[in-house]
């Protein structure tokens, strides 16, 4: 076997590794503020999200809360918990979805909760705060989008007409490779001149 025939399968090979490994659980972009840094009541709350929508029900509406007292020194009570609620303001008859947060790594300050989007479009999405420090309210709107991922299976399909044109280059290189070299034609001037 050549070594360019080796490097080759080596080389297939590690792109059909790669190719049909098990996806990963990413989404399509990052999550991004909504309400940053709001002072409201004893509270100053910031909401970012990651607005994905989906056709089959599942919550990939994701939604991280921060609070933080506003008093100096002060400390987050254990007992405060956020509630986030989403509604369609364009499909009224569309039905409202909340859901009561959990704690990030234990933390009270961080919460986190998922909610069914069922659309793309526009929802308006409520933060109620409640706590020993009095309850808080903020509101925002958020545009729901799909996740833009192609289906693994569709990778395939979009891989192959590079695939083809490296296998026609990669024939073309094999076939030149066994040919014999052509034989140099040297004029009548260069047959003169003395060999350096």
């Amino acid at each position: 076997m050549t070594d360019i025939a080796r490097r080759t399968i080596i080389a297939c090979l590690g792109a059909a590794s790669i190719l049909f490994a098990a996806p990963a659980l990413a989404h399509s972009g990052p999550p991004f503020p909504i309400v940053q840094d709001r002072v409201v009541g004893p509270y100053r709350i910031a909401v970012w999200t990651d607005p994905d929508t989906t056709d089959d029900g599942s919550a990939a509406g994701r939604f991280w809360v921060t609070v933080h007292p506003v008093a100096e020194g002060a400390t987050l009570p254990a007992d405060t918990r956020a509630r986030i609620s989403v509604a369609a303001p364009d499909r009224p008859a569309s039905a409202a979805h909340s859901a009561g947060t959990d704690l990030v790594g234990g933390d009270v300050s961080h919460q986190f909760a998922a909610l069914v989007l069922d659309h793309e479009g526009l929802f308006h999405v409520k933060v109620a705060i409640d706590g020993a420090l009095g309850p808080a309210d903020v509101e925002s709107d958020v545009q729901a989008t799909y996740d833009l991922r192609p289906p693994p299976s569709l990778i395939l399909l979009y891989l192959f007409p590079f695939a083809l044109v490296a296998g026609l280059w990669l024939k073309l290189l094999m076939k030149r490779r066994r040919s014999p070299a052509p034989a140099v034609r040297r004029s009548a001037a260069d047959k003169a001149a003395p060999l350096q």
